[in-house]
């Protein structure tokens, strides 16, 4: 199949697909005589590996080192289960990121409830001292004393 049908098929972009190619994830295809690229069912399948993976927020270099152990299926299984616990332990990073940023945006939201105009509103007002140094209740994470820099999080 051509690149295009291989992308139609996975939902992937053709760029993207030509980088994974560059990338050494995608092994590269047979060329037709005019020089175009020809994929096979393997190549899809090692496509849909590699955008599993990606839903998963793997990075390319997990990716990369899973497939290495799909070449070697007698190897034992530790070191996935390692790659796979590192990256719940990166979800549950986001997880409490986000949560920290929910609370910033609902207390930046918090200061300002009523019709205005941008003149008096009190978010903007806030965002505008920030911007100029002054601590501000949106990075003063629960009600803590003491401002929490955009920078830490």
């Amino acid at each position: 199949m051509l690149i295009g049908e291989l992308a139609r098929q996975t939902g992937c972009e053709v760029e993207t697909i030509r980088y994974y190619e560059r990338e050494g994830l995608l092994s590269s295809p047979q060329r037709s005589a005019s020089g175009y690229r020809r994929y096979t069912a393997e190549q899809l399948g090692e496509l849909n590996f590699i955008l599993h993976c990606r839903s998963l927020g793997m990075s390319l270099a997990d990716i990369r080192t899973l497939s290495a152990f799909k070449s070697d299926r007698t190897q034992a299984c530790d070191e996935v289960n390692h790659l796979i616990d590192q990256q719940i332990g990166k979800v549950h990073q986001q997880v409490e990121a986000l949560r920290l940023l929910e609370q910033q945006l609902l207390s930046l939201r918090d200061k300002c409830h009523d019709r205005h105009t941008i003149a008096d509103c009190g978010i903007v007002q806030t965002l505008e001292e920030a911007a100029e140094g002054a601590p501000c209740a949106c990075h003063t994470p629960f009600g803590q004393d003491g401002p929490l820099h955009p920078t830490t999080l």
